[in-house]
């Protein structure tokens, strides 16, 4: 019997701060055996991970799934371009919505879906420097009010 529910691999934190996320959307990955037994490991990366449409099929691309130990042959390649797996509908949307209005398509989870490996993916857009500058003047706030509430609750 398999287990149900998700379960969280990685993230890519680094697109939260240098993205605003519009919207998200889950798509399944075409991976190989040895990248999967990786992948349970903990050997993945989506730093700087980025998704391209091309031809119709969407791609990810910089997206590091470290070699299995005892793959030895079977191992593939650690940066090889990956096919997400999408019905064709939501892909000419993406397509579309990223043609018009120059945003980004960037993975920011990886995740275990009831045993198949899913990938949260964000439509997103590019924040300048004052805009990261202000998210961090809001969290700094927000540290200290909550820091002063649990003084003064004590």
């Amino acid at each position: 019997m398999r287990s149900k529910g998700t379960k969280t691999i990685a993230e890519n934190r680094k697109a939260r701060h240098d993205y605003f996320v519009l919207e998200s959307y889950e798509a399944g990955i075409e991976l190989v055996g040895t990248e999967v037994k990786s992948i349970r490991q903990g050997g993945v990366n989506l730093k700087d991970a980025w998704c391209s449409i091309d031809k119709g099929e969407i791609f990810v691309r910089g997206m590091h799934i470290s070699p299995y130990e005892k793959g030895n042959i079977f191992n593939r390649d650690p940066m090889r371009v990956r096919k997400l797996l999408m019905h064709k509908r939501e892909i000419n949307k993406l397509y579309g919505t990223l043609k018009q209005e120059g945003l980004s398509l960037i993975p920011l989870s990886l995740y275990f879906k009831d045993s198949k490996v899913k990938v949260q993916l964000g439509l997103c857009k590019g924040k300048k420097l004052y805009d990261k500058r202000d998210d961090a003047a809001k969290r700094d706030a927000n540290r200290e009010i909550d820091r002063n509430m649990k003084i003064r609750n004590q």
